[in-house]
């Protein structure tokens, strides 16, 4: 294998950890991924087969080392604190240790959710495919939650939007990712200029970095739409710096933004809305992820999770990791995907909805949500996806679902499918955390694996359980990200 076409090169058959490398998936300009498979028997709930992305914070120079050692923090921060049905999932964190292979040794070893391929793949060998509208709205999706756990992801483009073996999209590669404060955040200079906004072109940086906002993402959005519908960039030019040019006289005014007419009628308002010059006229994810899904034909639930400010960090990372298995969906595809369930150890996330024949359909053939059921100020749990199916509904805490406040019956011998959590917003206690076990406890059965421990739901949000077990309690917490209000009700291990 011929060093030049990767960053970091790893030979085949290479141990660190439980894994085996085997061969390169994706190089950039800082990090090689490579593909691996689980090389012992036991896995301690680790998945069979991984990705592990290789950083070399190890070696370069003192200037490069700080660049990249903050590159690989950025990532890991992201993902240890976030899991969403749209951001790819990382299991584990590695760190070289071999001198004997001087290239290789201290760099860091993110070990991640193995994608089929790439969007940028898909597009090299299908230009403007079929399917791009219904990927454009799990794409939209996965900012909006970005945006709603307050982040930027920094550079969105084809090569960082992965495609699951179920059809499914995530988000990936967070090392120009920044964590907002107010309105904006600071990031790394370093992004790829045909996805830069013209506002990032020429930045003005300081020793914290580049200022950033979430528009920054949604110009990329446009961008990346506008590629994945007709095959072709927005604006014209033979080069990167040709095209960084066509983007400033644009924004200055000089330029106008000329469309392909192979664009999709439904996809001009909102691509040219993305591409403003001005961040500010630039619409929010949430506005943008509602237009997106009507232009492509997603269904989506009567209302999406409200942006709300973050609650307070905890300084326990086992218990932010216990409540961090909420498994909520909120606006998925309805073909092509299905329930998402990781098959080596069972650990439920974010769901995706399964194959829309194994759902009641209106007229029109869409899935339909049944939420709508749930009353007010109330926490809803459903034996059916989409909020279909049986429902038992609380207004409060309850120890035990089969002889407590409210008597749920099925939930004795069926699994929960879906949850609403419908409480009014000036509640004090207005996310729901919900046990296996009664009083407020894991079963034992779940002790070995701590994060099927327990789920939780912020308030107005809704979707489907990945899992296949019935809740036995539930309490009202103040918030899913604030885990100190059930630090008490969680069995010690």
């Amino acid at each position: 294998m011929s060093p030049a076409p990767y960053a970091v090169v790893v030979p085949k058959g290479y141990r660190i950890g439980a894994w085996e490398v085997r061969e390169p998936l994706a190089s950039g300009a800082f990090a090689t991924v490579y593909r691996a498979v689980r090389s012992t028997a036991h896995g301690g709930g680790l998945p069979r087969r991984a990705a592990l992305k290789f950083l070399p914070t190890g070696t370069r120079t003192p200037r490069q080392l700080r660049h990249l050692r903050d590159l690989a923090e950025r990532e890991v921060r992201l993902l240890r604190r976030l899991r969403s049905p749209r951001l790819i999932r990382m299991y584990d964190t590695l760190t070289v240790d071999d001198p004997e292979h001087p290239e290789l040794d201290g760099a860091t070893v993110l070990v991640l959710e193995q994608a089929e391929e790439s969007l940028d793949a898909v597009l090299d060998r299908s230009p403007a495919p079929e399917h791009a509208p219904a990927l454009l709205a799990q794409i939209c999706e996965g900012l909006h939650q970005l945006r709603h756990a307050g982040w930027v992801h920094g550079d969105l483009k084809p090569a960082n939007v992965l495609l699951m073996a179920d059809g499914s999209v995530r988000l990936a590669d967070f090392n120009t990712a920044a964590e907002l404060e107010g309105t904006h955040a600071y990031t790394t200079a370093f992004a790829t200029p045909d996805y830069t906004p013209p506002e990032l072109l020429w930045p003005e940086t300081d020793e914290r970095g580049t200022r950033t906002r979430p528009s920054a993402d949604v110009w990329a959005f446009g961008v990346l739409a506008h590629v994945a519908l007709t095959g072709a960039l927005p604006l014209p030019g033979g080069s990167p710096q040709a095209r960084a040019d066509a983007v400033m006289r644009y924004a200055r005014g000089h330029e106008e933004l000329r469309l392909s007419p192979a664009l999709p009628d439904g996809w001009r308002e909102i691509v040219r809305d993305c591409l403003a010059p001005a961040g500010a006229d630039r619409p929010t994810t949430e506005v943008l992820l509602r237009r997106v899904e009507a232009a492509a034909g997603v269904p989506g639930p009567p209302r999406l999770s409200r942006l709300r400010p973050r609650g307070p960090r905890h300084r326990r990372p086992v218990l932010r990791a216990v409540l961090s298995a909420a498994v909520l969906g909120t606006t998925v595809l309805a073909a092509k995907v299905h329930a998402h369930v990781t098959a080596e150890d069972g650990t439920p996330v974010y769901a995706a909805l399964p194959k829309a024949q194994a759902f009641p359909t209106g007229p029109n053939g869409k899935v339909l949500y049944g939420y709508h059921h749930c009353p007010r100020d109330s926490v809803c749990f459903f034996s059916e996806h989409n909020g279909n199916g049986n429902m038992c509904v609380w207004r409060g805490d309850d120890s035990d679902w089969q002889s407590g406040r409210a008597t749920c019956d099925w939930t004795a011998d069926a699994p929960v499918r879906s949850v609403f959590n419908n409480l009014d917003d000036d509640r004090p206690d207005r996310a729901v955390a919900y046990f296996r076990g009664t009083g407020f406890r894991p079963a034992d059965a779940d002790r070995r694996r701590t994060a099927q421990r327990t789920g939780c739901t912020p308030v107005n949000s809704m979707g489907n359980l990945a899992g296949t077990y019935a809740p036995r309690s539930h309490k009202l917490i103040d918030s899913c990200s604030s885990f100190t209000a059930v630090v008490d009700y969680l069995t010690p291990w």
